[in-house]
């Protein structure tokens, strides 16, 4: 191990310690009360049984869900995956392969066995990860790598130390040519350019439900604290205009399905709506629908009309996968701070990017009245991938 990894480690060390307190508060918390243990005190989280296998290691739902037509094509391989969030977790454990979390950094020395390879999807750059992984004789791939604008100018603040992490990595597949000169400026090697993943995966539904006839059918997808008051203010003015209307809310995060139930209930009475919870009577007799149930914004947006796309309406999120409303026909409404998924947006039209106050989704939503449904143009070839993988 060289110093610099000496040191890195130690800092580490440092790091954990005082972060020790916030850890275990944080640990009370539902969203985190399976991941951080697994995480930072690796309980119920061993490593592999197994070793010499293909190893992902993704963040969360997005990138676990990209895996599936690479899984597909490596069927006969044997495969790992680790993940940071429970949903993404819980998302990999639908493939044939063993599945982690991934430790905090100063755990990997004694984790991580040997692997025949490490492939890593987007941003998920640990120094310990690349540098443990090599030296038990992975080689080390990025895949649907990028970096956005919103992280560049970090980024190339500490090119010295990116370009010390990614002298262990033997390639690269990077989003886009932009992303590519990026990584080139940090000192990487081996770049090729092969477009989203996302763009291969997918998209299905798990049940077939009825549209209600006659009906403008509004959802609000992967939404985040602040945006649901905007929109639920949006969807009122928007009603008085257009009685037969209805709206599904589908929080991005099942932890926040009460608090978000509480402010609609608020909603509904000043309205004089009717409110209805998706989990306890699948009916669509509702003006307003909390969907709260893991798995069916693809249902929902099938059977939708317009779909208001959460995570971008705040500056702090960067937006969500635009590929799935676009797919089934959904005229998209969407945030200006979209930067984690500006790729995609870029092969995705008709979309309507506006601020994140009422008043403007209000307008959005009476402007779908003049404009086509979104819809996606592109596609990606995965073979250049998928020959190196198979080759591993």
């Amino acid at each position: 191990m060289s110093l610099f990894s000496v040191f890195y480690y130690c800092v580490s060390v440092v790091l954990y310690i005082v972060a020790l307190p916030l850890v275990l508060l944080l640990s009370l918390k539902q969203k985190y009360r399976e991941s951080i243990p697994a995480r930072f005190f690796l309980f119920k989280n061993p490593p592999f049984k197994s070793s010499d296998a293909l190893w992902f290691h993704v963040c969360s739902l997005g990138e676990a869900r990209a895996l599936k037509p690479i899984l597909q094509a490596l069927e006969n391989k044997k495969i790992h995956i680790t993940t940071i969030t429970h949903t993404g977790y819980a998302e990999a454990q639908r493939y044939d392969a063993e599945v982690r979390y991934l430790p905090y950094e100063i755990f990997l020395p004694f984790w991580v066995r040997r692997e025949r390879a490490l492939i890593v999807l987007e941003a998920e750059f640990w120094y310990m990860l690349f540098r443990v992984a090599s030296a038990r004789g992975a080689r080390i791939f990025l895949l649907n790598a990028r970096i956005s604008d919103k992280s560049v100018a970090k980024y190339m603040k500490f090119a010295w130390f990116y370009k010390r992490l990614l002298r262990d990595v033997e390639m690269i597949y990077v989003q886009s040519e932009v992303d590519k000169n990026r990584f080139l400026a940090l000192g990487a090697r081996n770049i090729e350019v092969i477009g989203n993943i996302k763009l291969a995966g997918e998209i299905t539904t798990t049940q077939v439900l009825q549209k209600p006839e006659d009906v403008t059918t509004v959802v609000a997808g992967s939404t985040h604290p602040t945006e649901e008051a905007a929109i639920l203010e949006a969807f009122g003015r928007y009603k008085k205009l257009h009685k037969a209307t209805k709206l599904f809310v589908v929080p991005r995060h099942p932890e926040r399905f009460d608090a978000v139930f509480t402010l609609m209930q608020e909603f509904a009475q000043q309205q004089g709506l009717k409110l209805g919870r998706w989990s306890q009577e699948k009916e669509f007799g509702a003006d307003l629908i909390l969907v709260d149930k893991m798995g069916e914004l693809n249902n929902i947006y099938s059977i939708s009309d317009i779909a208001i796309l959460g995570g971008a309406f705040r500056d702090d999120v960067g937006g969500h996968n635009p590929l799935e409303p676009a797919y089934f026909g959904c005229k998209i409404i969407t945030g200006k701070h979209f930067f984690h998924q500006k790729e995609l947006f870029r092969y995705v039209h008709h979309v309507q990017y506006v601020d994140g106050d009422a008043t403007a989704i209000a307008d959005a939503l009476q402007e779908t009245h003049n404009l086509p449904p979104s819809m996606v143009e592109e596609a990606i070839n995965l073979e250049p991938v998928l020959k190196k993988l198979k080759e591993l």
